[in-house]
């Protein structure tokens, strides 16, 4: 199929699929007449690969998954481990962020017990 296929068929854009083929994520044949020409399983690897971004994993990752994917050698329990390892990533970051959250609270009450008290102090512009 073309890449206008399947990019409709994917809901991915033309670009977006021309890039994940220039880093090595797609494999397209070429038709007699030069066009891009990709196996029906494309449709299941722009899948994998959404799939992968929209859970946080960088495109690097997902290609070191590709391979096995397309092999049909990717097991349940390899992608399960790695789902739960991206979730302790994904936790850990919460965690930093309530961090930083509580100080910024601390320095905005810091902040406000120093302001002066007029009604006439304004916002920066």
């Amino acid at each position: 199929m073309r890449i206008s296929e399947l990019a409709r068929r994917t809901g991915i854009s033309v670009h977006t699929l021309r890039y994940y083929e220039g880093l090595g994520l797609l494999k397209a044949g070429r038709s007699a007449s030069g066009y891009r020409d990709f196996s029906e399983g494309a449709v299941r690897e722009v899948t994998f690969i959404v799939m992968g971004r929209d859970s946080g994993f960088s495109l690097k990752e997902i290609g070191e998954y590709l391979p096995a994917y397309r092999a049909g050698s990717l097991s349940v329990d390899t992608l399960i481990e790695a789902f739960a390892e991206r979730l302790a990533d994904v936790d850990a970051q919460i965690a930093r962020l309530q961090v930083l959250r509580g100080t910024l609270i601390d320095h905005i009450a810091w902040f406000r017990r120093r302001a002066p008290a007029s009604p006439s102090r304004r916002k920066p512009r």
